[in-house]
This record gives structure tokens, sequence and C-alpha cells, in this order.
């Protein structure tokens, strides 16, 4: 997922044949991949993607998208209200997440402002659970685990979720790739059992290896360019299953 606070990508993406061509712009000129063909599509957006038009989106398919809402506990995004509500209003069930910080504030501070910036959930059927993106320091390569300990890791993690359990009934879904969490939680398996999982992998046929813990994926993010503004997903099931999922169900 992009930075809302400068241009340069998070993640360097890995130059491989099944790689399409880029663009002038860095950004890949994306296909659905074969072994995923019939999923639900969806995206992911924040301020980088502005107003979107949504009825486009949901023309080019999506079905559903998450929004982000906030950054360690200081920042909400502009644009959340026009992409989360516009995306609501064109029938596309959506969800807000929250890029984590841990070497700013506690995971239980962090939550609290997710929640209270647009990270509620209810079971309306249109409302995807709370989502944490948890991922490499963008803002310091000498700290990528943010300085913190592997026990820690998992310990910040661990406040985060219950904290936004406590506020909004359901577990976050945790974004990640499986090199950050086995680097930085050392392949932690706290969390598998009561979290989906939401996995970025960009150069490959299908997700991959997965993070410590986890056997399959719920959502899997493919590519950060293609036919819908953002990055590129798919949700691990049918349209049914995909309310299902909205609803805790």
């Amino acid at each position: 997922m992009a930075r809302d606070r400068t241009p340069i990508r998070r993640r360097n993406r890995a130059v491989t044949a099944s790689v399409a061509a880029l663009t002038a712009g860095g950004i890949a000129l994306a296909e659905t991949p074969v072994s995923a063909a019939g999923l639900p599509k969806g995206h992911d957006v924040s301020s980088h993607q502005k107003n979107v038009d949504w009825q486009q989106s949901k023309a080019e398919g999506a079905r559903f998208v998450y929004v982000k809402a906030t950054e360690s506990h200081t920042y909400r995004s502009p644009y959340f209200g026009q992409q989360y509500n516009g995306a609501r209003n064109a029938g596309i069930i959506r969800g807000a997440y929250h890029f984590a910080l841990p070497d700013k504030s506690s995971g239980r501070t962090q939550a609290a402002y997710f929640v209270r910036n647009g990270g509620a959930w209810t079971g309306d059927g249109w409302t995807l659970p709370p989502a944490l993106d948890i991922e490499y320091n963008p803002y310091d390569k000498k700290h990528k685990c943010y300085g913190l300990s592997k026990p820690k890791m998992v310990s910040w993690i661990k406040s985060f979720s219950d904290e936004t359990k406590r506020l909004t009934g359901r577990r976050p879904v945790i974004y990640t790739t499986a090199h950050w969490w086995n680097t930085c939680t050392g392949g932690s398996r706290a969390f598998a059992a009561n979290h989906a999982l939401w996995v970025a992998r960009y150069n490959g046929a299908d997700a991959g290896a997965l993070p410590g813990g986890w056997s399959f994926w719920t959502i899997w993010q493919y590519d950060n360019g293609g036919a819908l503004p953002g990055d590129q997903n798919l949700f691990n099931g049918s349209l049914s299953g995909l309310r299902k999922f909205a609803r805790g169900a």
C-alpha cells in the first residue's frame, strides 16, 4: 500500500518474467492471476487515489475495497469520507485499514485512534472487519522492524488486536507479507487461529508461502496497479462468502 505523505512506494518489487512491463510511472499493468479466476475482485485505496470514481470502479468489477483511514495516532486520510462512503453508495462492500507505526505509540493507542476515525465495524453486510496494515518501516530503513524485538512486536500486535476487538467486536484482519512477518515477529503463530490474513505477494501466480501460522489467505493483494484504483486484491471465496465475512457470520 502506498504512503499518503510521499510518492515513494513502500515495497520494492522483484522484477520477474511473470510481472507485466512497468509503465513510465512505475506501476505494473496487472492481470488477474489465472489460478484465482472467478474469485471476487477488490482493491485498496489511500489519499493517493484522491476522489475515486466508484461507479467506474464497480463497472470494472470491484466487489470490495479497503480504504486507508489512519496512520500512527495522529494522521487521518483527508479522502477517507469520500472513499469509504462513496464505495458504499456505489454498492461496494468496504472496510477501513490502519497503517501501523509501532515505534510511535502503543498498539492500544493506535487501535483506539483508528476506531475513532473510521475503523468502526457494524454487521450490516457492507462493512468489512477493520484491518491492520503492518509491514517494513517506510520511514527508517535502519529500523525496518521499528526498533522492536520479535517478542515486543508480537505484544504490540496483540495489544492492537485486543483493543480493536474490545471496541468493535471484531478481531482485525492482518495485512502483511510473509517476509516481514517471519523477520519481525519470528514467524509468530499466535494470530492465525482468529485473525484473517490479507497477504501481499506481487511476483507470482499464487500467494506463495504464507506467514507463520496461517494455512490459507482470506485476501490476496497481488499487484499495486491494474484496472481498479490502487492495489489489486482478491477474496478467497465466493461473493456470498464475502458477504458473510463482512457480517461476521
